[in-house]
């Protein structure tokens, strides 16, 4: 036998023994993915509050969990947010019975009741000067020294809850655009102050997620533009039943959000 035909032999058989592997591979890797067992938690901007009609809890049909159900293999399991939940009400109402050993993804938004935000922007909008920088005040106090140990505490309880889940935090958008000037009492240097204020919030969950290896979803930039007194605003007005929640628009922005930052192949 001449080395040519040798050597293509060698090459056919070793093809027959590699031939099985290779296609076991590919058939595992094309195996379908399994659906997500999706959790959502939190506060009425998790809720999709600003949007009616509602169902319990002032849940609606614009929220993101309900727009991210179906994306991405993301099957919605529970979903349990509440307006007007603070961290210790979202213990207290039961909404972490959500949660158990099968949770893959957990989204979560909460911490802006625990710390007067609201107060801060009516005494804005509504007061004086020093109505406003006090309120300014007060309410980034309890950002800083309160809400890092209550944030602390629901994370913790979150991951206890869901050990295997990849949980996700959203954050809460800017309310003005100040470049459109002065908003009922609320100058545009006041305007300012509030989104510094919005930032401020951020940081602090953004960094207390981190701790607890959570995801962090910032939707600052997406809300750019669209502030409470732009033309074309995302956040609901002062005199809105819903007022300085996100609009339908303004929830679409929270999904697009989401869907961009999830990586489908960390939710299993």
């Amino acid at each position: 036998m001449n080395n040519h035909s040798r050597t293509a032999r060698c090459a056919v058989a070793a093809l027959a023994l590699v031939a099985p592997l290779v296609l076991g591979v590919t058939t595992a890797s094309a195996a379908p993915r399994q659906p997500v067992e999706y959790d959502a938690l939190g506060d009425s901007y998790a809720s999709g509050y600003g949007v009616p009609p509602y169902e319990a809890c002032g849940r609606s049909q614009s929220a993101y969990a309900l727009q991210l159900d179906g994306r991405m293999k993301i099957d919605l399991d529970d979903f349990v947010a509440c307006a007007g939940a603070t961290t210790a009400s979202l213990v207290a109402g039961g909404q972490l019975n959500a949660l158990d050993d099968d949770t893959d993804l957990v989204t979560i938004s909460i911490g802006g009741n625990d710390i007067g935000w609201s107060t801060a922007v009516v005494a804005c909008l509504g007061g004086t000067d020093a109505q406003c920088a006090g309120g300014l005040a007060a309410t980034s106090g309890r950002v800083t020294t309160v809400l890092p140990g209550l944030l602390d505490s629901v994370y913790s309880q979150v991951s206890e809850r869901a050990p295997e889940a990849h949980v996700v935090v959203t954050g809460y958008p800017r309310l003005f655009t100040p470049e459109y000037g002065a908003f009922l009492a609320a100058s545009a240097p006041e305007q300012e102050a509030l989104n510094n204020g919005a930032d401020l919030l951020n940081g602090v969950i953004a960094e207390a997620a981190a701790e607890h290896g959570f995801q962090f979803v910032d939707v600052t930039k997406r809300f750019l533009g669209h502030g409470v007194n732009a033309p074309d605003a995302w956040v609901l007005g002062p005199f809105d039943p819903g007022a300085f929640h996100p609009n339908a628009a303004g929830y679409e922005a929270y999904t697009a959000a989401l869907t961009a930052s999830i990586n489908p192949s960390r939710l299993r």
